[in-house]
């Protein structure tokens, strides 16, 4: 059903849940665009430095953040893309349901593109593929990530600040 130029799907406004759908596309794009280049261009454990303190490495994470259960003898990849199939379908209904509110939505489209783009690795591959680390003194290493964990660290933190300030708006 329509009204005006903003289509209503089931009671919500598409038309303000779009914008969202769409950055969240951009950053599996992104993702999965520069997970296709590592793949291509590096060999497993392949690495470049590029600043002192930043490299370009080819990594895999069978597990989940900071490797958690990556030494498990593979169930664990089922579990995590369950896990990430869950979160998107919960956030798609977060999403329609508070559109409006933008850095609520912001955060939302920000963890679903990331959610999706490391599930799609898990689907094709078996592990997602991670490439981008941080160290210090070549003696303290970050362990690798990509642009999908970046997004859901960004997502989160929206979350948190989001949460923030509606407590304080509220008292």
């Amino acid at each position: 059903m329509s009204r005006g130029n903003t289509l209503t799907i089931g009671g919500s406004t598409a038309g303000s849940l779009l914008p969202w759908l769409a950055l969240a596309l951009i950053l599996v794009i992104v993702d999965q665009f520069t997970k296709v280049l590592i793949l291509g261009y590096y060999k497993l454990g392949d690495s470049t430095t590029i600043t002192p303190f930043f490299n370009i490495v080819r990594a895999h994470n069978t597990g989940a953040a900071f490797s958690f259960l990556a030494g498990a003898s593979g169930w664990q990849r089922w579990l995590f893309t369950g896990i990430a199939v869950t979160a998107t379908l919960f956030i798609l209904y977060l999403l329609r349901t508070h559109a409006g509110q933008k850095l609520f939505s912001f955060a939302l489209a920000c963890i679903l593109g990331g959610a999706i783009g490391n599930v799609i690795d898990r689907v094709l591959h078996g592990y997602v593929v991670d490439f981008l680390q941080v160290h210090w003194q070549n003696r303290w290493y970050f362990p690798a990530f990509n642009i999908a964990d970046a997004a859901i660290t960004i997502g989160a933190a929206c979350l948190i600040l989001d949460e923030l300030l509606r407590v304080r708006r509220s008292k």
